[in-house]
């Protein structure tokens, strides 16, 4: 069966085609580092995570680029707040490591690079300059517009039509603008204290002149858009035309929308092949984010669940349908996830012992694995319908367990067949920890405990004022590729 997916752009069910037979261009858009990242953000990152690997297992190179957005107004409002740093670069630096390290704890792919924007303001301008050369995009007092009207096919992804879109952008962009819909690709100057206070903690002194960070530009000092950093960081690590692109179905209007505008006025070029819109998590009715504070950050999610129930439960609901969260539905996931592990645990123990058998056949049995992989399959191939895939995997730990309750002895070959369908498709296609996952898996709660308990050292050493021996602890953890990071709240890390 062909992979299928539901295409934003067209608003129907499409059969896959990547422009190349054996390469697919998967560009997500990532995360505004201006606050520690929660469930909402990485089911996002879970769901590009499986279509990631499922494409993989499908046979394709899977050049996967995910960005961070470390030029902000919401960065730049953090500024000072609990010893983040004295500037935008420094927040930024904090939280994108927060973000790595959350990444790497959900057991994600790692994508084939993460680019931020800081490092790709010569060709933010550079994409700047052709649309204005090609008549797209004008100055106005030192910032430049994208003007929509000069776009025929502006509103295409979104299905509005121009006469119907309000203005975008700041109230005070509007004396600048030819048209109230037109979009900022480069901002004249600094941060104004005005876009930093409506994000800025009130019990914070306030920022009262221009801040963050500015670059050199033929049109002045100032900043990227919002809109065309994803434009440019794409088309520099992937090419003019993605095969799919992945984003929160909260950015289809305005930020995917302008992608679409940006990159195909400079290029004219198709920009995404496929669209890909991910549901919003819920919580009591509303989406979770960080500005309701309705929100449980992915490390605090870890800690209390642990990673296998928090895949099990991305995978409980496909991607593009909304998703709640509660406490009702983290035990259902966390059933499901017990009711994998100990099948599979018992295939292993089974095979890995005396009582199962090469003359032993269950026609049954070896019938269910067969259906499994099918099933499974023609579920991921459904527009990524992990529900329906999860459903065939917890149908395999049905199977698997009655053939053990309802036999003396085994069949190892059937036995060996389940483990290594839920090793496939559990662990390399929904990134669980059976097989080799869950040696990984292991391995890394092994080196994380270590960790601690060095850190634990270094810290009674600090109390006694033994700081030089401290100090050699944390070159030690250095040399063996920990970044140890002391902060006001405490101690931190990551592997390198």
């Amino acid at each position: 069966m062909t992979l299928s997916v539901t295409n934003t752009l067209t608003g129907e069910r499409e059969e896959f085609e990547p422009r190349n037979d054996d390469e697919v261009l998967l560009y997500v858009c990532g995360l505004t580092v201006s606050d520690d990242a929660h469930l909402g953000h990485a089911r996002l990152w879970a769901h590009a995570d499986v279509m990631h690997r499922w494409l993989a297992y499908e046979g394709y190179d899977v050049r996967h680029v995910e960005n961070f957005t470390d030029v902000n107004e919401k960065i730049v409002a953090r500024i000072g707040e609990d010893e983040y740093g004295d500037s935008e670069a420094d927040v930024a630096e904090h939280f994108t490591s927060h973000v790595i390290r959350d990444m790497r704890g959900l057991n994600l792919k790692r994508a084939e690079v993460y680019p931020r924007v800081s490092e790709h303001v010569p060709e933010i301008i550079d994409l700047v300059e052709t649309l204005v050369e090609r008549g797209y995009a004008y100055e106005s007092n030192g910032s430049v517009y994208f003007d929509v009207t000069s776009f025929d096919d502006y509103g295409k992804l979104s299905n509005q039509q121009l006469d119907e879109i309000e203005t975008q952008g700041p109230e005070e962009e509007r004396s600048e603008k030819r048209h109230p819909a037109d979009f900022a690709l480069w901002k004249a100057g600094a941060v104004d204290p005005a876009d930093v206070a409506e994000h800025r903690d009130p019990d914070l002194h306030p920022i009262e002149e221009p801040s963050g960070q500015t670059w050199e530009s033929p049109w002045g000092e100032g900043r990227p858009g919002w809109h065309v950093e994803c434009s440019a960081m794409s088309m520099t690590h992937l090419d003019d035309t993605l095969d799919i692109h992945v984003g929160g179905r909260d950015l289809v209007f305005p930020h995917h929308e302008n992608e679409v505008a940006q990159s195909e006025a400079a290029t004219g070029e198709q920009f995404a092949r496929y669209w890909l819109h991910v549901g919003l998590l819920q919580t009591a009715g509303d989406k979770m984010s960080s500005s309701l504070g309705n929100f449980l950050t992915v490390d605090q999610a870890l800690d209390q669940y642990g990673v296998d129930v928090v895949r099990t439960f991305y995978c409980s609901t496909a991607y593009r349908s909304e998703q709640t969260f509660g406490e009702r539905e983290m035990e259902e996931a966390r059933e499901r996830w017990e009711r994998l592990e100990r099948a599979y645990e018992t295939a292993v123990d089974i095979c890995d012992g005396t009582d199962a058998y090469a003359k032993v056949e269950d026609a049954q049995f070896r019938e269910a694995i067969a259906e499994t992989r099918a099933d499974f399959e023609a579920a991921m191939n459904d527009d990524f319908n992990v529900r329906e895939a999860m459903a065939a995997l917890l149908e395999l730990a049905t199977a698997t367990n009655r053939h053990v309750d309802d036999h003396d002895a085994y069949d190892y070959w059937a036995l060996r067949e389940a483990i290594e369908a839920f090793e496939d498709l559990g662990g390399e296609v929904f990134g669980l920890s059976l097989g080799d996952a869950a040696t990984d898996s292991g391995t890394v709660t092994l080196a994380e405990e270590l960790v601690e308990l060095v850190l634990d050292v270094r810290e009674a050493e600090r109390d006694a004022g033994n700081y030089e021996r401290a100090d050699e602890l944390r070159d030690d953890l250095a040399d063996l590729g920990v970044e140890v990071q002391d902060e006001d709240d405490g101690t931190t890390y990551r592997f390198e």
